[in-house]
């Protein structure tokens, strides 16, 4: 009787101690829980990675290729980086402009973080953010460029009206050139 007494005693001890231990480990070893702070629980990524979360993104290059091929509509690619600071801004004004956001629907879309292996997107070099369009019949429209000589496919928040005016040329040579 003594022995399983003691035997039930150590149990609760191990039971209670594994409990208390993983209970302090979700609060962020923080024992008192007035301390603890709500956090809210971070969404998942998607696609437009805050560029339009309306709009429907490609996964792959190949993947967005093969769609503007097929459904006969120019593709606009967005190359940026998540921590630039650049990229940020821009992404903020191009995400909250409500024409380009309508008018984004008529493209193909796809955001890059990493470079393809297609050097033709990249004719004056690997910069970002970087906009550059191509046609459904799979040519860079090395034509459409932004307002700087030494980077030709960079756009600042600033240049919003301009990009939106290349995305209607986009879509206009489209039209007079298919």
């Amino acid at each position: 009787m003594k022995k399983s007494c003691i035997s039930v005693f150590l149990l609760l001890v191990a039971v209670s101690y594994t409990l208390a231990k993983d209970f302090t480990a979700r609060n962020g070893g923080k024992k008192d829980t007035k301390e603890v702070k709500e956090t809210k629980p971070k969404l998942p990524q998607t696609l437009s990675r805050g560029w339009g979360d309306n709009l429907i993104w490609t996964q792959t290059y190949e993947e967005a290729l093969f769609r503007a091929k097929n459904s006969n509509r120019p593709l606009m690619i967005i190359h940026h980086l998540e921590d630039c600071p650049h990229c940020q801004a821009l992404k903020k004004v191009f995400s909250e402009h409500k024409e380009i956001q309508k008018l984004a629907e008529k493209f193909v879309l796809l955001n890059l973080i990493y470079e393809t292996t297609d050097k033709h997107l990249s004719p004056d070099g690997q910069y970002v953010p970087r906009v550059m369009f191509i046609d459904p019949s799979l040519t860079v429209r090395a034509d459409i460029t932004g307002r700087y000589s030494n980077r030709l496919y960079a756009y600042e928040p600033s240049d919003i009206s301009l990009l939106y005016s290349n995305m209607q040329k986009a879509l206009k040579l489209l039209k007079t050139e298919l």
